[in-house]
């Protein structure tokens, strides 16, 4: 830590002091269960929002996903590129995958299984939009964030890995929730 002596030998605070005291306050408000529950609501978003789109009712397409499924959307692999195989299984997998990865990333629930499951959308998206590779790359990188580091003490895993062993006995069930 920096003295206060460097402050008062000149009267005005040193800038060490101030870069400490910031550093200081950046720390205790982002705390790591903090970050880990934004980093799982700003990846969960965009899928959810996406996903919305794509129904028409209870496990009802509307027609534009089958569509876009169907004749709009291509993978775009070497030689290609190629048509989706079974469009209207696919339109309902990706309404399916939008909507539920997202829930249980917000929940914390299934977090890293959720974070796989929302990398894997990501590599399909990438292969059907390779020009969206930025955005992309930034909902890879907070996926695996996910998967590396959990959802951390904001989540009901953490909860669930509580209740499960309120003596720490389990020490490889709560690894897995932080």
């Amino acid at each position: 830590m920096i003295t206060d002596q460097r402050m008062a030998s000149s009267g005005l605070p040193s800038f060490w002091l101030l870069v400490d005291k910031a550093n200081q306050l950046v720390q205790t408000i982002a705390t790591p269960s903090l970050v880990q529950l934004v980093l799982r609501i700003a990846l969960a978003v965009p899928f959810w929002r996406s996903g919305m789109l794509k129904w028409g009712g209870f496990l009802k397409l509307n027609d534009t996903a089958v569509t876009l499924f169907s004749d709009e959307f291509m993978l775009h692999l070497p030689g290609g590129p190629y048509h989706f195989p079974a469009p209207t299984l696919m339109a309902f997998l990706s309404g399916c995958g939008e909507i539920m990865f997202p829930v249980l990333l917000v929940l914390g629930l299934g977090t890293r299984l959720a974070g796989l499951g929302l990398l894997f959308m990501t590599v399909i998206v990438e292969l059907t939009v390779p020009d969206g590779w930025p955005i992309h790359l930034t909902w890879a990188a907070m996926a695996l964030a996910i998967m590396a580091y959990g959802p951390g003490n904001i989540s009901l895993d953490h909860l669930l890995c509580r209740i499960r062993s309120p003596d720490g006995a389990n020490g490889s069930a709560r690894s897995a929730a932080r």
